[in-house]
């Protein structure tokens, strides 16, 4: 985990949050490689649960919500965290979390248990009283289920089908660490699939299959995935069922990826109720009208990325030198290549290689390098999970051929200038 950590900032794919500023704990930025994979992996998301399907409807809710929202779906009153405080160290435990011995470092003895709830609060206005009070949102689910008579009104669609976003939640969680595997904002990938009761558990399993697959797609090991069912003292008071996909990381064995909760029709009757608004969903075919019930599958994008950065890195030794390489997916690679003239100090080589770059950038997302020997060059590219490095030589200048080597297997070929978009087009959906 700590290689993990260090690379990632050395490569620019995560930061410190405030870090010039000494930071802010459990914060942290995306630096120019953590931003294109991050890209890339909501983008898949989006493309294979919400544009390839003609059932799924996407939206982007607001953080801020009017604060009745959160007392209709019970996170004022339900969203609670027990915890206890060290009356050494003063750092505060969530009390499940220290029945399972994450006691604190110092063994001070601890308070007696308190409520607290993680919602943060902010003010809207210029004066900060109880009326003017409300929230970050802590899921994007709720915005789902507010906009759910909308939706109706401007597609009018049939059960089922689902809607689906993209977006920030935020939560003041005591319990944190493990890079970006828990944070104080984070962002959810969620989908709230509406359906009738009668159908729920072939839905149910029908979206294990789906969200499963889409890890295993994005380079995932099975091997290293599990589902786990949430206990009857665990699960969620909206929930009749529960189920996590654990993936197997490297601090502490199998934790939370994502889950799929079946969340019955308890949303749609609360805000229904605490709204006044009628949301009931009508049949037009049998006249019938009724709250549908919900299956949701909903994913964190920082476990996802941290799930995906464990599962590719890997130390290889390479004529007697360590190699440390990301074999992430080229579907989801940060940049698909990068390209180099043979020397940095030859124009010809470098005016030949900038055409390349030039051409191909419009198409690929790519980088240019020309740092130290070729060597080394490869071995960088290599700890940043670019797919391809091509260079460009003294042949080229004669034959418009370029050599492209490819990362998990360090084999080289050479092929026409012409071909290498398709080359790699190929290569990434292969």
């Amino acid at each position: 985990m700590e290689k993990i950590v260090s690379l990632c900032k050395r490569r620019g794919f995560v930061y410190p949050g405030s870090d010039i500023y000494g930071g802010l704990a459990n914060t942290f930025d995306f630096g120019p490689l953590g931003t294109e994979l991050a890209r890339n992996i909501k983008n898949s998301w989006w493309k294979n649960f919400v544009q390839s399907k003609d059932n799924m409807y996407g939206i982007d809710g607001g953080i801020l919500m009017n604060p009745k929202t959160w007392e209709a779906s019970g996170h004022t009153k339900g969203f609670i965290d027990v915890l206890v405080e060290c009356k050494k160290c003063h750092k505060r435990f969530r009390e499940d979390h220290i029945k399972t011995k994450e006691c604190p470092e110092c063994k001070g003895e601890l308070t007696k248990p308190k409520k607290f709830n993680p919602m943060f609060k902010t003010f809207i206005g210029s004066v900060e009283d109880e009326s003017a009070k409300t929230y970050l949102r802590p899921e994007t689910a709720q915005t789902i289920f507010v906009n759910f008579k909308n939706i109706l009104d401007s597609f009018h669609p049939k059960l089922p089908f689902g809607i689906a976003q993209i977006g920030k939640a935020f939560r003041n969680e005591i319990t944190l660490g493990n890079f970006i595997f828990r944070k104080l904002e984070f962002e959810q990938m969620e989908i709230e699939y509406f359906i009738k009761e009668s159908t729920w558990e072939k839905e149910f399993k029908n979206w294990k299959n789906q969200m499963e697959g889409w890890f295993l797609s994005i380079g995932l090991n099975k091997e290293n995935i599990k589902w786990r069912e949430h206990d009857k003292d665990e699960i969620a008071h909206y929930s009749k069922k529960t189920e996590d996909i654990e993936y197997k990381f490297p601090f502490g064995g199998f934790k939370e990826l994502c889950g799929l909760a079946y969340r019955t029709d308890f949303d749609l009757k609360q805000h229904s109720k605490e709204s006044g608004k009628d949301l009931k969903y009508a049949d037009l075919e049998t006249g019938e009208k009724f709250f549908p019930h919900v299956i949701e599958p909903s994913f964190g994008l920082e476990r996802t990325m941290l799930a995906v950065l464990a599962e590719a890195y890997k130390e290889e030794e390479v004529k007697g030198k360590k190699r440390t390489v990301l074999k992430i997916n080229p579907k989801i690679a940060p940049r698909k290549a990068a390209i180099f003239p043979l020397l940095a100090n030859k124009p010809e080589l470098i005016k030949k290689a900038r055409e390349v770059y030039d051409d191909l950038k419009e198409k690929l997302v790519i980088s240019w390098d020309d740092r130290g020997n070729i060597g080394k060059r490869y071995f960088a590219q290599d700890e940043a999970g670019t797919p391809y490095c091509i260079t460009i030589d003294f042949d080229t200048l004669e034959d418009n051929t370029v050599t492209i080597r490819d990362r998990d297997t360090m084999k080289q070929e050479r092929i026409k200038i012409n071909e290498i978009e398709g080359y790699i087009r190929k290569k990434i959906n292969e």
